[in-house]
């Protein structure tokens, strides 16, 4: 299926691992002009020389700035003034119990995960209203409608994208805009897979025993037992990014393996 993207250009932020990197690598797969986000020039380099070792003819290159500073987002509007796709995914998260989480992590990540995503948002979405064309896609988690209470900060962040991306969406009436938050569920991504094979180290097993572990005690509504990939993640944003998918708009789409109990 060509997904038309080949004249588009896209911005991820948080795109050098996880879920943010294969989302890039699947929007230069399709063509598109692909500008990868980190924090330092290093990851960032090896993220762009990764999409190009899979995908020769890739049109990537890079921001090497923390998109979760006001100051970095002012910079990055200098160097890139018009985009056609913004995935908001730049995000951070920390367990930690709600009695010992202070005002300064409640402000950290309220401004890495909402306000980075807010302040990209103000500034490419008026010209893609302009200019008729345009997607945005927050990448929120199924933790914005099952928060979790070792990380109830983290939760909150992800409600308030659902709420930012509807609203944004309401601004779009009639156009060839659109917005929309995609909810991936577990996923295997770096972080993760370290987490997981640290788990296995310690209690002298393997990784597939300690994931059959977590979905049978943590996350038992699961229908696929399984972390998600990244991949899988970034097929669904990818779809949305792209212009065929132009009746999908205001829209909550889930990739989480039905860890979710709502059909709604």
């Amino acid at each position: 299926m060509d997904l038309k993207l080949a004249d588009k250009t896209a911005l991820v932020s948080g795109s050098t691992g996880g879920i943010g990197f294969a989302i890039a690598q699947s929007l230069a797969q399709e063509g598109a002009t692909v500008i990868v986000n980190g924090r330092s020039q290093e990851r960032v380099n090896q993220a762009i020389d990764k999409i190009k070792a899979t995908t020769p003819n890739a049109k990537v290159s890079g921001a090497a700035l923390d998109l979760s500073t006001r100051e970095a987002a002012d910079q990055l509007f200098q160097q890139v003034s018009t985009i056609d796709i913004l995935v908001n995914n730049l995000g951070i998260y920390e367990p930690k119990a709600f009695g010992d989480i202070a005002d300064e992590d409640w402000l950290n990540i309220f401004e890495a995960n909402v306000l980075s995503g807010i302040r990209l948002s103000r500034q490419y979405l008026p010209t893609m209203l302009e200019r008729n064309w345009g997607r945005i896609i927050f990448i929120s988690s199924e933790s914005a409608v099952q928060i979790p209470v070792e990380m109830i900060h983290y939760g909150m962040t992800k409600t308030a994208q659902l709420a930012i991306a509807r609203g944004l969406a309401e601004m779009t009436v009639g156009t060839g805009v659109t917005v929309n938050s995609v909810l991936p569920g577990p996923t295997r991504s770096e972080g993760v897979e370290d987490f997981v094979e640290k788990m296995a180290a310690d209690r002298g097993v393997d990784t597939a025993q300690v994931e059959k572990e977590f979905f049978e005690s943590v996350r038992p509504s699961s229908l696929i037992k399984r972390f998600a990939t990244s991949e899988e993640v970034a097929a669904l944003v990818t779809y949305v990014s792209s212009p065929l998918s132009s009746a999908t708009n205001g829209a909550a789409l889930r990739v989480d393996g039905g860890v979710v109990r709502s059909i709604l």
